[in-house]
């Protein structure tokens, strides 16, 4: 069966800005963005991370994609009667849904991986100020492009149909909110109307350039979902962009489409690895590293992070020659710098505490952690005159019994 994948796309209404990292994130030097460290900018129009399974990074703080629960009777068939009560979405309250429109008689509910096309508008639950409005806002079901409340709440809607949600920050906007208009921790309010659904493109028949511009939109839906914290999303969305960058393709690719998909290829490998950090997922994250260096040895980027993987799992000595090099690469680099001078002390206090337990394994320290002036002097210890005594007294039994043994 073809890959498939649908093209998420935003409307020509006014979108919100994101937050001014995330313009950081993707077009700029992001060390100290994503360490927090001092900024530096950089020239090159650049990234982020890398992305392990998705089984692999959950966490309490950063859940993945979370699976709607099943309707109940009542919602279940194409066009289901005006909801009187709310629906619990996910059954702990903190996700509702309740029909302001039904949708018309044999209408279709959208299924995974379908590009949906929905009028949204966002307000704050609190003080009922509309914060954002899109008349046409299109992603792909199931990839959580945007919202996380939005993708789980499309599920249960059927073309047509208009409903309005009531979202926890969780599912939203998160403890960072999005400056200036949604503070830290809202709870927001949803009203969707969803208008269409069909399915996404053909992977394999798509252009070199339509193959990139998708595989774009992926990287810059992780980089949003990456300033709000969320890194398990942001890792996730930086995987679909490489499966659609590495699909099989049935149409030629020019090679300047093919030096294209492998820039944007690097760039989401190194965003991969920034979010698996953030997860402490440090094995993927030296995957990510690594794979980003197979295609280009000399990227800043990846010998960076690559060289903050290696200390993590305590492998300082490993770690130095990377630093180093991206440090030749880039000599005017505080961030480097900084990252390099704390690994060289951190790798000298680590052989002085593996010499020092050396020693004392073999007996050349004394007990305040000095070397002993002479042989040390332990309970099992034997003086050498005890040695030679009992020689001797052995050797006058063996000659003895010789004597006796003669005269018998």
């Amino acid at each position: 069966m073809a890959s498939k994948a649908a093209t998420p796309t935003a409307d020509p209404s006014p979108v919100s800005p994101a937050p001014s990292g995330a313009a950081q994130l993707d077009s700029g030097e992001d060390f100290e963005v994503l360490d927090g460290t001092e900024e530096e900018e950089e020239d090159d129009d650049d990234d982020l991370s890398e992305l392990p399974p998705l089984e692999d990074v959950g966490t309490a703080q950063n859940e993945g994609p979370t699976e709607p629960q099943p309707a109940t009777s009542e919602e279940t068939g194409p066009s289901s009667p005006l909801q009187e009560e709310w629906m619990d979405i996910l059954g702990n309250g903190l996700l509702r849904k309740k029909i302001l429109a039904a949708a018309p008689p044999g209408a279709e509910r959208p299924s995974k991986g379908q590009d949906v096309t929905v009028q949204l508008k966002v307000s704050l639950e609190d003080h009922g100020t509309q914060v954002e409005e899109h008349p046409r806002l299109t992603f792909t079901l199931g990839d959580c492009d945007f919202l996380q409340a939005l993708d789980l709440s499309v599920q249960l809607m059927n073309v047509g149909e208009t409903a309005l949600i009531i979202a926890d920050a969780k599912y939203c906007y998160g403890p960072h909110g999005r400056s200036p208009t949604i503070p830290p921790n809202s709870t927001l309010r949803l009203e969707v109307a969803l208008q269409t659904a069909a399915d996404g493109p053909d992977l394999e028949l798509l252009s070199g350039q339509e193959r990139a511009a998708l595989a774009d939109r992926k990287r810059e839906c992780g980089n949003a979902h990456y300033q709000r914290a969320d890194f398990v999303l942001a890792a996730n969305s930086y995987d679909l962009a490489l499966k659609v960058i590495s699909a099989s393709s049935k149409v030629d690719v020019s090679p300047e489409e093919e030096a294209e998909l492998l820039e944007l290829k690097v760039k989401c490998l190194n965003n991969l690895a920034a979010s698996q950090l953030k997860l402490d997922h440090y094995s993927a994250a030296l995957n990510s590293c690594s794979l980003a260096l197979s295609h280009q040895p000399d990227n800043i980027k990846a010998l960076f992070r690559k060289g903050k993987v290696s200390p993590s799992k305590g492998e300082y000595a490993e770690a130095i020659p990377i630093l180093r090099a991206a440090l030749k690469l880039e000599p005017s680099n505080k961030t480097i710098h900084s990252e390099l001078s704390k690994l060289v002390k951190k790798h000298a206090a680590q052989r002085h505490t593996e010499t020092a337990m050396y020693k004392k394994m073999l007996g050349t320290v004394g007990a305040g952690g000095l070397p002993s002036k002479g042989p040390a002097k332990g309970p099992r210890s034997i003086p050498w005159k005890w040695l030679f005594g009992a020689t001797a007294v052995a050797l006058g039994g063996v000659a003895l019994s010789v004597v006796i043994a003669a005269r018998n």
